[in-house]
């Protein structure tokens, strides 16, 4: 019994973008090759990262461990509820290091972990989990909109997208679509508890 099913729901893909090293703002591509330490060329790319400030809980800051942040997905329609929550036209991609935007996949940001999403070729990438908020794009935004920079973190609380790592290497181009394949299991019985 397959532990993933495919679904119909799926996102296409507006956006595509590499960080380079030593910078938050990411560069547009065409065309996006991924192998198994992710995006080539990425600054986040790599088999292993050192952990940070999201896992000082199960490890100390700085610990060499398993990289399931190589890529960040956002939508393209949170990305536009995020700037109608700042007050701002829009907000580019390219701000926020964005690798892929995709159109249509509701609730991205809530998409469960290790579910994947699967291109054309069968490259697939597994969803860690959602991308908590952070100052740091506000600091992007600001070069941009003057003042506006500290909205950033209230604003995309719950609409900053999810990061993922690429479990089946291939190439991913604009306006191919990415299917979801969902974990076939029911949502764990004490989660409320943790929840409060």
């Amino acid at each position: 019994m397959p532990a993933l099913k495919p679904t119909q729901f799926s996102g296409t893909i507006t956006y595509l973008g590499l960080v380079p090293p030593g910078q938050l703002a990411s560069e547009p591509l065409a065309q996006m090759v991924l192998g198994f330490d992710g995006p080539e060329g990425e600054a986040h790319a790599g088999r292993l990262r050192e952990s940070c400030s999201r896992v000082t809980a199960q490890h100390p800051k700085g610990t060499p461990i398993a990289n399931t942040r190589q890529i960040t997905i956002l939508s393209e329609e949170e990305l536009a509820e995020t700037a109608f929550a700042m007050h701002l036209p829009r907000i580019a991609p390219e701000w926020v290091g964005a690798n892929i935007v995709l159109r249509g996949l509701p609730d991205l940001t809530h998409l469960p972990p290790s579910s994947r999403l699967q291109g054309p070729d069968g490259v697939t990438l597994v969803i860690d989990m959602e991308n908590r908020a952070c100052v740091l794009p506000g600091r992007e935004i600001d070069t941009h909109h003057p003042g506006a920079g500290p909205r950033y973190k209230p604003a995309a609380t719950g609409r900053r997208g999810v990061v993922a790592w690429v479990e089946r290497p291939g190439a991913l181009e604009l306006g191919q679509s990415l299917t979801l394949h969902f974990p076939d299991q029911r949502p764990w019985s004490h989660m409320s508890e943790l929840r409060g």
